[in-house]
Formats: C-alpha cells, sequence, structure tokens
C-alpha cells in the first residue's frame, strides 16, 4: 500500500534520549498522523506524550494492527524482537542502529521485510549528514582513510561497547565508500569504565587495497568526530559535528607551493540529520522507494562489528 495521497500514521517505540527526538520530529511533520509513543516506563511515556501531544501505551503490542509504520529505538538486545513483530504485522519499519546484536536475527529481519515488501530502514545517521552529503561528490578511490570517533562515557550505552555504540557510524560510511571486501583487520581495545570496551582502534585492509583506520573511545572529554580521506589528488577533511568539509585539490602535476593546491570549502546548510533521516523514511515509506541505508547495509556494518569485537 503506497500513502502518496493518505496520512500514514507512525509511532515511536521507546522514548528514552534519543526516541523522544523521533517523537518531536514526527510529530511536527504535515504529511503524517503521529499516532502514539511507546515505553516500557509509563512515567517516560507519558511525559513524551504530553510534549509532542499525542498518546502513550506502555506494551508495544497494543499498536499492531494499529499504525503503518514505526521508529524502533529501544535498547539494542530488543531490536529483533520488536521489529520482528511489526514486520510480520505488515508495519514499516526504522530501527536504530545497530540492527540486533546478532548477524543471523539480521538476516530473519531482511528476510521478512523483503516477503512482505516493507521497507526496513536503518538508523546510521552519519549518511544524512549534510558534510557527508556533499563530500560524496568529491569521493572517486580512496586510498587511505582516518576516522576518529570520541566522546565522554554515557552510562546508559554501558550494555554494549564503544564498537556497536560508536565506531559502527564509521563502519558503515567506509563500507559504503570503498565498496571492496576487507582481507585483513588488526584490532586493539581495552574496557577502562565498563564491562565491555570502552576504547577500540581497528585497521582495516581491502581488496582494492584502500587501508582504513577508525578510532573510537567514549572516554574522552570532549566531542571528536571527524573523518580524513586521501586520494590520487585529493584531500577530503570532514567534521561530522560541525557538518563542515574542506577538500584539498591538487591543480599541477608536480606541487611546489600552496598556489598548486585548490582548496574548496563548499557552504553547506546546517540541518538536523535525524529529521532528514525521518523525513527519507516517510518519504519511502509513502512512495514505496528503497531507503538509503536498508537492512542489508545495516547487516553489513554489524558483521563487521561483531568481527572486531571478536579479535578483541
Amino acid at each position: 500500500m503506497l500513502y502518496a495521497d493518505l496520512k500514514m500514521k507512525i509511532a515511536v517505540i521507546g522514548v528514552g534520549s534519543l526516541g523522544q527526538h523521533h517523537a518531536r520530529i514526527y510529530s511536527q511533520m504535515q504529511d503524517v498522523e503521529f499516532f502514539a509513543v511507546c515505553d516500557s516506563d509509563e512515567k517516560q511515556a507519558k511525559k513524551i506524550a504530553k510534549n509532542v501531544n499525542t498518546q502513550y501505551f506502555s506494551d508495544y503490542k497494543e499498536l499492531i494492527g494499529k499504525v503503518d509504520a514505526t521508529s524502533i529505538v529501544v535498547p539494542t538486545p530488543l531490536h529483533y524482537q520488536v521489529a520482528k513483530d511489526f514486520l510480520e504485522a505488515g508495519v514499516h519499519c526504522l530501527v536504530e542502529k545497530p540492527i540486533t546484536d546478532n548477524v543471523a536475527l539480521a538476516e530473519e529481519l531482511l528476510k521478512i521485510a523483503n516477503d512482505k515488501n516493507l521497507v526496513l530502514q536503518i538508523g546510521h545517521i552519519e549518511r544524512f549528514n549534510t558534510a557527508v552529503i556533499e563530500a560524496r561528490k568529491y569521493i572517486k578511490e580512496p586510498k587511505f582513510i582516518e576516522a576518529q570517533r570520541l566522546g565522554p562515557y554515557n552510562p546508559r550505552a554501558a550494555h554494549i561497547g564503544v564498537v556497536m555504540d560508536l565506531m559502527i557510524h564509521d563502519i558503515d560510511i567506509i563500507l559504503t565508500l570503498v565498496n571492496s571486501k576487507i582481507v585483513q583487520m588488526d584490532v586493539i581495545g581495552a574496557k577502562v569504565l565498563s564491562q565491555t570496551e570502552d576504547i577500540a582502534n581497528v585497521r582495516l585492509k581491502f581488496e582494492n587495497g584502500c587501508v582504513a583506520n577508525i578510532s573510537a573511545s567514549r572516554i574522552s572529554i570532549d566531542k571528536f568526530r571527524k573523518i580524513r580521506l586521501f586520494q590520487d589528488d585529493t584531500y577530503i577533511s570532514l567534521d561530522y559535528a560541525g557538518q563542515n568539509l574542506k577538500i584539498y585539490q591538487k591543480k599541477s602535476e608536480v606541487v611546489t607551493s600552496m598556489s598548486d593546491i585548490k582548496i574548496i570549502k563548499p557552504k553547506l546548510k546546517t540541518e538536523e540529520p535525524l529529521k532528514k533521516e525521518l523525513e527519507h523514511f516517510v518519504n519511502c515509506v509513502k512512495n514505496g522507494k528503497t531507503p538509503l541505508v536498508t537492512g542489508e547495509h545495516g547487516r553489513d556494518a554489524l558483521e563487521v562489528a561483531i568481527e572486531i569485537i571478536k579479535k578483541l
């Protein structure tokens, strides 16, 4: 069913620190009926529902049969069961990253979505970052990529390690940019504040020769989220958080001074990536389109993340 001329009913399952922003954004959309929020913490569900002027539930199963689409923003270990229940009922799903905590379970969700011709979008939000979208115009065949994602410790994510919590964003971006098979993986990391890894570094070597060095830490005082890409004639520096982009291009075969380098600083309109992501999800559901971040993309990033964790 397409909703091009109808208002689709949508709900958010899990309205904690991130889910409440899903609710805020949906509540401001003109072309959807924001039907409800749901959270096992009834007090939190009631509070967010009041903020965004909708109804609330404490059991997500009560929404099955009442909505056309849903954002699933519950803790990672619950992704599979909640998404499975909605998909089997014919409900389109946006599942926050990582898709699940197990590749086999991710494959099962993919099969259900494909069999029922449903949109299954995964919340790899950096794909909707204005700087990332602009940078793609300049990226051809990267030879070396360096990504760093550092931030302060947040106890709410203690149930998963820094690889699943933070690094998976860069894994997804790099897999799509390089588009080649990983042939070698070197990993190092440590537990510092939690029972899972809090800092990790991985070096990936791809079949096409590209090398990517990825660092993630949640024991840093300041937030630092950058990626740098090097290719034959171009160096690209991207700041995810600031949505800033600089491109350095060689103007002549031999560089003798900075005047032989062209520096491009695109003027980017700062937009909320989550808003762009949710608008994209709604558009895909309403018009029967394939999302930018498919369930397959989510599974591929998860597979690499799990392999990194195993090596740790």
